[in-house]
């Protein structure tokens, strides 16, 4: 499985930004699909997860209600529209994907993307 994450920049504070995370290389219909993000200095954390069929989502509480996952299962998809960033937010974006039908424990999830930096200035 190779994932491809894109969609990040320089963005001013309250902007937006939508990344998205192509896969290739087998179907991720039956995965839980997530977004991680790493600061500087800083463990990779927890942002969003999309279960296999949509049906749950789960928030980090620092992201809940500003940021929103969805996945498009026929394009092998998923994105992360962010909106309201704070200058919080600016960390590299890892997406991530797990065979488990829902998780959102990191170490559960096997297959990685290369990361897309998003930079939030104040």
């Amino acid at each position: 499985v190779q994932l491809q994450a894109s969609g990040g920049g320089l963005v001013q504070a309250g902007g937006s930004l939508r990344l998205s995370c192509a896969a290739s290389g087998r179907t991720m219909t039956s995965y839980t699909m997530g977004w991680f993000r790493q600061a500087p200095e800083k463990e990779r954390e927890f942002v969003a997860i999309s279960s296999w069929n949509s049906a749950s989502t789960y928030y980090a509480d620092s992201v809940k209600g500003r940021f929103t996952i969805s996945r498009d299962n026929a394009k092998n998809t998923v994105y992360l529209q962010m909106n309201s960033l704070k200058p919080e937010d600016t960390a590299v974006y890892y997406c991530a994907a797990s065979p488990r039908s829902y998780t959102l424990m990191l170490n559960e999830f096997p297959y990685w993307g290369q990361g897309t930096l998003v930079t939030v200035s104040s």
